[in-house]
C-alpha cells in the first residue's frame, strides 16, 4: 500500500470514539476527527511504510488536541485580560437596549471557535473560504461552527421570559429562516 492509499477513511469511528473521549463534546470531536483528517492528509509523506495507520492518526490526533488545548488556554487568558481592560458598559434607558445587552452577553458567551467564525462570516461579511483560511481550518468546520453559533443565538431568543412579549432579532446573516452563503 503506498503512501497515497492510506485508509485513513476507514478509521473514522475510532477516531470519533478517541475524539469524543478527549474533548467530551460531540461537536467538538467532530472538528477534531475533521483536522486530524487534513493534517494526515497534508502530511501523508512522513508515514512510515508497514506502519499501523490508526495509530498514527490517533497520534496527529493527540498532538492537534494538546496545540489546541495550550492554545486554548492562551487565548483565554488573553481574553480575560481584555475583558478586564474594558470599562464598565453602561447601556442607554430602554426595552431595546436591555434586548441588545442581552444578545451581547449571549453572543460572548458563545465559545470562541463558534464567535469568532460567526464574527468573521456575520459580522465582516467573509465568505467561508475566508474565514476557513483565517482560522486555519476547513470551510467545513467553519460552517459547522456557525451553524451551531446561530443555533444557540436563536434558542437564546426562543428561551426569552414568557412575561413579556420580546422582539425578535433577525440572526445576522439569516434572511427568512435560511442562511445566507
Amino acid at each position: 500500500m503506498g503512501k497515497d492509499d492510506l485508509d485513513i477513511v476507514g478509521q473514522l469511528e475510532a477516531l470519533r470514539r478517541y475524539a469524543r473521549v478527549l474533548t467530551r463534546n460531540a461537536d467538538t470531536a467532530d472538528d477534531l476527527v475533521q483536522s486530524t483528517f487534513l493534517r494526515a492528509h497534508e502530511r501523508r509523506a512522513t508515514f512510515r511504510d508497514g506502519a499501523n495507520v490508526r495509530v498514527w492518526l490517533m497520534s496527529i490526533m493527540h498532538n492537534i488536541f494538546i496545540d489546541e488545548r495550550r492554545n486554548g488556554l492562551t487565548t483565554a487568558k488573553r481574553e480575560r485580560a481584555w475583558t478586564d481592560s474594558l470599562p464598565g458598559f453602561s447601556a442607554p434607558s430602554g426595552e431595546m437596549a436591555v434586548r441588545l445587552s442581552e444578545l451581547r452577553k449571549a453572543f460572548l458567551s458563545l465559545n470562541s471557535e463558534q464567535r469568532e467564525a460567526l464574527h468573521l462570516v456575520a459580522v465582516e461579511g467573509l465568505g467561508v473560504t475566508e474565514a476557513a483560511e483565517i482560522l486555519h481550518v476547513p470551510s467545513g468546520t467553519v460552517m459547522s461552527r456557525v451553524g451551531r453559533a446561530r443555533a444557540a443565538l436563536r434558542n437564546f431568543e426562543e428561551s426569552g421570559s414568557g412575561d413579556v412579549k420580546r422582539r425578535s432579532f433577525r440572526i445576522v446573516g439569516e434572511r427568512d429562516g435560511h442562511t445566507d452563503r
